[in-house]
């Protein structure tokens, strides 16, 4: 497998997203979330930066793995994954 990193365009639907690669500049590949990307129901939007496995005998699928965190990205949230930090009981 080919491991590289893109930025997300837009969702085509049902579960694909069309990424941008930086490896092979500007090349596009048509991708799905992997399966713990699934189980573990980490949302993938435009804009973000992932990780990409792509097949050598087709460069135009591939698989994101990860998706890497905005750890400098105003608006972040304090504790919790709840809009208003954690709940308490």
């Amino acid at each position: 497998m080919i491991e590289t990193s893109g930025v997300i365009e837009k969702e085509q639907g049902n579960g694909f997203y069309l990424v941008t690669l930086e490896q092979p500049a500007g090349h596009q590949c048509l991708c799905r979330a992997a399966g713990k990307l699934t189980k573990f129901r980490i949302k993938l939007l435009a804009g973000d930066k992932v990780l990409v496995e792509i097949s050598p005998y087709d460069l135009t699928r591939g698989r994101i793995t990860y998706r890497e965190r905005n750890a400098g990205s105003p608006g972040g949230r304090s504790g919790g994954n709840r809009p208003g930090g954690p709940r308490r009981r």
